[in-house]
């Protein structure tokens, strides 16, 4: 190459040469916030992308063939697009939708989300060869939407703010590691609890293939964080306990109730005033659930109804023409609770006390506390664990204590008796946490037609933190 053709490279104009200048600013301040220094490595392609052009960038610009140069202007904007919104969507933000009612009334099935991943500091993803918006597979393909290697350790950057008691969180579910595809509520681990891990294992008419997951790629849920790393949480008649306080009143909590009325039917009217899903409502069946009311001291031949109230629908209600009696559901109804199978006497009204794990503190390990803290040991933080004749193995080494690595989180849903949270798989690890809710951009009512109130439009840019 002359050196004429060679100087040429660099006589550009001033504005590419400030453009040059902006954007390695804009990647040298990235990768010190991503604490990767090897990515420096890239320095010399951006400022070729804006001066030199050692690299044809835009070789196609320059052919005659009109169909090439329509289809590269395409591929272009959408390879642009797409690594624009891969970027985006793993460090600055994200869409997401409420899929069910585990936080009504404070979050709406049908609000859609911007979830910042800068608020408690975006993780560097796990999985860093991805297609972007599409959490773990393709609709219709059935395939898998990222490469499983390379994988990288959890690295979570700086945020501008810590989680705190009470605040609405979106995080990977921790027990979705493992996947039965067909059959994904309840989650693998509570099937073969019930059924047995062969027969899920086996089944793969009933169950479908087994798949694992690394943790970004696991299922997004949106739960409030009641209790933070280091707090003691209790759980006593519905009423959340941390660190021998109540928590704080939160308006949109609610819980499931029996209605009995003196034979008056409750209009579809009245229910939608309460706000009340009609997914949520069930009118029930005297004979089939004579025993059930009959428990609940309410009269089989009037009608009885089965939906969710917070305070303030509970109030309304009471003043309702017709109705009777209102009894909160018993807390029997509810299931088996977390640790599964570990022989605690506590149910999903009536839980605890439990400790919430913090990073560097250290747990006294025995029969009491191993089946609550068995899977951060073995799982969450990758250690051998054994017990043997009574005594506990960590990494092939006797141990009687443990140090956690990490911190947890205890999250529960605001719909109390229609949540599957914590009381059910236990501790949301550090490495889980994708970011904050921040406001409801769209919301749409799944029981209402287009001109028919669908669009909620007094929920649009509500804060959603709340």
């Amino acid at each position: 190459m002359s050196a004429k053709n060679e100087s040429s490279r660099f006589s550009k104009p001033l504005s590419q040469w400030i453009k040059a200048i902006v954007w390695s600013l804009v990647y040298i301040l990235f990768i010190i916030w991503v604490g990767n220094y090897w990515w420096l490595l890239g320095l010399p392609v951006v400022f070729d992308a804006f001066v030199t052009h050692f690299i044809p960038w835009t070789w196609w610009k320059n052919s005659k063939n009109k169909s090439l140069l329509a289809v590269m202007g395409w591929i272009d904007a959408i390879v642009f697009a797409l690594v624009a919104v891969y970027f985006i969507n793993t460090f600055l933000f994200q869409n997401y939708q409420i899929p069910s009612s585990s936080l009504e009334k404070s979050l709406l099935v049908g609000d859609f989300l911007f979830v910042s991943k800068a608020s408690y500091g975006p993780r560097v993803p796990n999985t860093p060869f991805s297609f972007p918006l599409v959490q773990h597979t393709f609709p219709i393909l059935n395939s898998k939407s990222f490469l499983e290697h390379p994988q990288w350790e959890y690295k979570r950057l700086k945020g501008f703010d810590s989680i705190e008691r009470n605040d609405i969180v979106v995080f990977n579910f921790p027990t979705g590691d493992t996947v039965a595809v067909k059959q994904q509520n309840p989650d693998y681990y509570t099937l073969c609890h019930y059924y047995g891990r062969d027969a899920v294992n086996n089944n793969k008419d009933v169950y479908g293939d087994i798949v694992y997951r690394p943790v970004d790629r696991r299922e997004n849920y949106v739960k409030r964080c009641v209790a933070i790393a280091g707090d003691w949480m209790e759980i006593k008649d519905n009423q959340v306990i941390v660190n021998d306080k109540k928590q704080e009143s939160i308006p949109g909590v609610q819980f499931n109730y029996f209605i009995q009325t003196d034979g008056t039917r409750i209009t579809p009217d009245m229910f939608d005033k309460l706000n009340i899903s009609v997914d949520d409502i069930a009118l029930l069946n005297n004979d089939q659930n004579a025993d059930l009311i009959s428990y609940l001291g309410m009269d089989a031949s009037l009608p009885v109804y089965h939906f969710p109230l917070n305070e303030e629908t509970y109030t309304k209600l009471q003043k309702v023409a017709g109705v009777k009696k209102i009894k909160i559901e018993p807390a029997n109804i509810g299931g088996e609770v977390f640790p599964l199978g570990g022989g605690k006497k506590w149910n999903r009204d009536n839980f605890g006390p439990i400790w919430i794990p913090k990073k560097g503190m250290r747990l006294a390990l025995n029969q009491y506390n191993l089946p609550i803290y068995e899977r951060i040991i073995r799982v969450y933080e990758n250690n051998k664990f054994e017990v043997k004749d009574g005594v506990f193995y960590i990494n092939d080494k006797p141990s009687k204590t443990y140090t956690f690595k990490m911190d947890y989180y205890w999250m529960m849903g605001d719909n109390r008796h229609n949540s599957a949270d914590s009381r059910y798989w236990g501790f949301v690890p550090e490495d889980h946490v994708v970011g904050r809710p921040v406001l409801v951009w769209l919301s749409l009512d799944k029981d209402k037609g287009w001109f028919n109130g669908k669009i909620r439009f007094n929920r649009f840019f509500k804060n959603a933190e709340k």
